[in-house]
């Protein structure tokens, strides 16, 4: 009988949790984990962190200081559970800002450092805008490795290899669901799926060419997507998922295999070529900035409960 589908995809991808869910990593032992706006409120809720959001609320200087605080401390909880990296988002709200993305990442490097954990265990999130890939390019620089997210665009991904950042989290599921809204009828099943094909065609360019940048699938809608992409490098998967996996056994075939580069890397390139090239696709303009808005409206729930706490309403 073949084994579970989750034990046999660790054989061929680096599988992370997609969670802020600290029971769930333990239950399925990811080599890495990824937390953003979303899952960090999503954690915050536990009614078991209430007492200790509310001290650190209350000893922070500000409600951004309060904001890294969690993030951190969540993140350091983490990484006592998995051996390999974990990333941490900068504000969305900073997306545009190339300074203020890399004050706000050193930041969360040196808070990291004060629970004892070092740069080379943190990813730093940052969206996949022309701004947040200069600071990736810059922070890499100095030692600060970078995952690159909110990534829809081929540009994009163009763009980050070009920065020589760690990582890129390609997002899968939501480039599906555009589609979907715009094509109702249209079989998207399989290797129909056009976030599978996108992955699937940065996949191809980065080790056609040679770059070093991992390639992490993210935001998954369901186990095909993720079975369309065993062998890629990084798969990071939702607790739900990573239990269907679990308790699925059929065998599974690698669908994505390192090659090595065929031709040298293309020019890098410029600001103007990329807002251009990104720009001309409706779906990725779409859904970065949805995706922005969208971190933005979750950050804003956990400033306001953290706001509460602090002030001793929560």
């Amino acid at each position: 009988m073949a084994e579970d589908l989750l034990t046999q995809l660790k054989g061929m991808s680096t599988v992370v949790a997609d969670t802020g869910d600290i029971d769930a990593i333990r239950r399925f032992e990811p080599t890495d984990a990824t937390t953003n706006p979303s899952l960090i409120l999503q954690a915050a809720q536990h009614e078991g962190r209430r007492e200790r959001l509310a001290e650190i609320a209350r000893q922070a200087t500000d409600i951004d200081d309060a904001l890294d605080a969690v993030a951190v401390e969540i993140g350091s909880e983490i990484s006592s559970l998995v051996p390999g990296y974990v990333s941490t988002e900068v504000s969305a709200r900073l997306s545009f800002d190339t300074d203020a993305t890399l004050n706000r990442a050193r930041s969360l490097i040196e808070r990291y450092d004060r629970h004892g954990i070092g740069p080379e265990r943190i990813l730093i999130k940052v969206a996949a805008t022309w701004e947040g890939i200069r600071a990736a390019r810059q922070l890499e620089r100095e030692g600060i490795r970078t995952n690159l997210t909110l990534l829809f665009s081929f540009v994009q991904a163009q763009a980050c290899a070009d920065a020589g950042v760690t990582l890129i989290s390609p997002f899968v599921g939501r480039i599906l669901d555009w589609y979907r809204a715009e094509w109702p009828d249209a079989d998207f099943s399989g290797d129909n799926d056009p976030g599978v094909k996108s992955v699937k065609k940065i996949y191809e360019h980065y080790k056609g060419h040679g770059y070093g940048t991992i390639v992490m699938g993210a935001s998954f809608r369901n186990t095909g997507e993720i079975i369309a992409l065993a062998g890629c490098d990084r798969l990071t998967i939702s607790p739900t998922l990573l239990e269907e996996l679990a308790e699925t056994c059929q065998p599974l075939e690698r669908r994505l295999s390192p090659s090595g580069a065929e031709t040298s890397p293309p020019e890098p390139l410029d600001e103007a070529e990329f807002r251009w090239a990104h720009n001309e696709d409706a779906m990725a303009t779409a859904k970065l900035a949805e995706g922005i808005r969208r971190f933005t409206d979750d950050q804003r729930k956990l400033e306001k409960l953290l706001g509460e706490l602090r002030e001793g309403r929560g």
